[in-house]
Parts: structure tokens; sequence; C-alpha cells
């Protein structure tokens, strides 16, 4: 039994050369409270699934069953739910609201491969999306890596999402009014020293190696126009199914509620740096840039061993 942000219990087995399904069990509490939300240290009222923004990166591969349980912590003041995009369910049963001090379970196969958002559902589902209720689920394919979906060097997941103003109300969330800022894996620049002195972390990779992106756009109304400055996207996987690739993109839009698998191969005979925008230049300068370092002394750590968002 090993506990991180959720508890994995596996009771796959190997029997004949077969590899039968594995049960995970993920658990979840629902925690509001004031969060900081840039590299400054300035802090907001927002709603988080395990005190973070983005909630635990939940991993299992296809044909897996999650055996998930959600906490909705008796301080709490609003309803909340969950809402797997990976999962085929019932939405007035599993993905029903859950009231302060309760709890809800269900269980969901994980059948298609692909990198998928998880997201509260309750209303106003606007305000609870963007007060940072939401998280990634990768779904690894059941045939592991091959030619047509390569193992990666580092993998690393970029959650974006909307900062808005303190108390603005769900109806003009709705409606987009108030907009603040862009946030990226919770906080505004949180991997851009460029524009962000404050900021102390960037993603990082040697020369040359294959480092995957999974991009989920968590913003609730607008579409993330996603480049890589200085650099071409080797291969795209549309919703991270190895069955969806595209080669040599430059910019590949990912609609709110999406996902997508993005490789960048650096040059491999120098040094070199990417910044990683949604090219929507409203996004871009507030907040939605990701810089990584391509560079013989790259932190071994990062990007390896379920180091895939850096906090």
């Amino acid at each position: 039994m090993k506990t991180l942000n959720y508890t994995l219990c596996v009771l796959g087995f190997i029997l004949s050369g077969h590899v039968y399904a594995d049960t995970i069990n993920v658990e979840m509490t629902v925690k509001e409270l004031q969060l900081q939300i840039d590299n400054a240290g300035n802090k907001q009222s927002m709603w988080t699934f395990g005190g973070t923004i983005p909630g635990p990166l939940v991993r299992v591969k296809q044909g897996d069953v999650v055996d998930f349980t959600l906490h909705n912590d008796k301080s709490n003041k609003q309803s909340h739910s969950m809402d797997f995009h990976a999962a085929q369910v019932d939405v007035l049963n599993e993905f029903a609201p859950v009231k302060p001090g309760k709890t809800r379970k269900f269980q969901f196969r994980a059948d298609v491969p692909g990198v998928f958002i998880y997201h509260c559902g309750s209303e106003a589902m606007s305000e609870h999306i963007a007060r940072g209720m939401y998280g990634v689920i990768i779904v690894d394919p059941r045939e592991g890596y091959s030619e047509a979906y390569p193992k990666p060097d580092r993998e690393y997941v970029i959650v974006q999402g909307d900062l808005f103003k303190e108390g603005t109300k769900p109806k003009d969330i709705t409606m987009g009014k108030g907009w603040k800022a862009a946030l990226i894996n919770g906080k505004v620049y949180h991997y851009d020293p460029v524009h962000d002195t404050n900021a102390s972390i960037a993603l990082e990779s040697k020369p040359g190696e294959r480092v995957r992106v999974y991009f989920v756009n968590a913003s609730i109304n607008e579409s993330a126009a996603f480049h890589p400055i200085a650099g071409i996207w080797e291969r795209v996987w549309d919703n991270g199914n190895p069955k969806n690739v595209l080669y040599g993109m430059q910019t590949v839009d990912v609609a709110p509620a999406h996902g997508m698998v993005f490789d960048l191969v650096s040059p491999a005979d120098r040094a070199t740096n990417n910044a990683l925008v949604d090219h929507r230049m409203k996004k871009a300068l507030n907040g939605a840039i990701t810089v990584l370092m391509n560079h013989k002394d790259a932190d071994p750590a990062k990007g390896r061993n379920g180091n895939l968002i850096l906090r």
C-alpha cells in the first residue's frame, strides 16, 4: 500500500502472459481555502481537490477500474462533486453533488486511453471550475509504448485555468466578466522567470531529449492555442490517444475541458530554451507562459518518477 495524494492499491496480476486490470483506489477531499495564486505569494479564496491547483494527478492504464471516494470537508460551505472525463457513468448518480461533511463513492473502468480533465460539476459549474476545482487523469494505453507512441525522456503536466477577481459573481464568471489572469498549474507565470522575477521554477530537459507535455485546458470558455516558441511540436496526440496523431505542428487549439499530448524534441547539439505559450496574447501576457530550459545540467528529477506537476 502506497499513500500519495491518492491511495494506490494494486490488485492486478500476471498469468500465462496476460496482464489483468488493476483496481486503483483514489480518495480526494475538497478543501475551500485561501491559496497562493502567484509567485509573489498573493492569496485568493479558492476551492480545490486536496488543497492544490490542479488537484492530485491520477494515472492508470487502459482497462483499470478506478474506485473513487470524494469527501466534502465538513468545514466547507458549498456542495461539490466529481466529473471524470475519463468515465462513462450516470451524470445524475455518480456525478451528483455532495454536501459538506458527506462522502460519495463510485467506480468506473478507464476504457479509453488519453489525457482527461476531471472537475467539479456542481452549480454554478463555471464558478467551481474557475475557483480551481480541476485536475488530470492520464490513462496510459494498454499496449504501452510503441513506435507510434514512443517512450519520452521526461513528462510534464500543464493545466491552464482562469483567475477571476475576488468576489466575482457566478453569473459574471460564466460570461467571462471579471477575468483577471491565466493560471498555469495554479499560479500566474508559474514557470516563467523571464516575465516574473519571483518565479523560481522552470521545466528542464537535456538537449535532444523527448519531452512529453500532457496539456489540459481548464479554462471555462476559451480555447488555448498551444505553441512552443523556438520549437515545433514533433508529434501531437489529440485527446492523448495514440491513434489520433499529428506531425510537425506549430500551434494547436485545445478546447475548454479538453486535453492533448505534445512531444517536443530540442536540438541535440546545443543548449536551447522554449516558451510554451497560449498564443492568444490576452492569455500569454497575463500568465500563460511556461519556460522549458534544455541544457546539459538539467535536474534529473524533473519530469521523471512521477514528478510531472512541479509545485
